[in-house]
């Protein structure tokens, strides 16, 4: 069965994080098969991915990495990418992978 999947990038600059992109395939195969599609291209979809918003506080500060970072240990991050999910029209509780752009340096896994 095809699935929207997407390539998620944090861009972080000075350890905060400045943008998110997005790249999203719809295809078919297993989980596992569907996380190394997207590793395939992480590198290579970041130039095409579409941009969005990051978070601010009420002041309209940036979100410091690490306390992304704290979230994300805790399965809080996707709350962060619901306009990604809804743009891209992606299911409840997408498969994505998520690759943190610091510096301007793409850090895959």
């Amino acid at each position: 069965m095809n699935e929207i999947i997407a390539n998620i990038y944090l861009v972080i600059n000075k350890d905060l994080i400045e943008e998110f992109k997005a790249k999203s395939y719809k295809i078919s195969g297993t989980d596992e098969e569907k996380i190394e599609y997207l590793k395939t291209y992480a590198y290579s979809d970041f130039e095409n991915a579409i941009s969005f918003e990051a978070p601010e506080d009420k002041s309209g500060k940036r979100m410091k990495y690490k306390n992304f970072a704290k979230l994300a240990k805790r399965g809080l991050e996707q709350q962060f990418f619901e306009e990604i999910f809804k743009t891209l029209k992606m299911p409840e509780n997408p498969l994505i992978c998520v690759t943190p752009v610091v510096d301007g340096k793409i850090i895959s896994k």
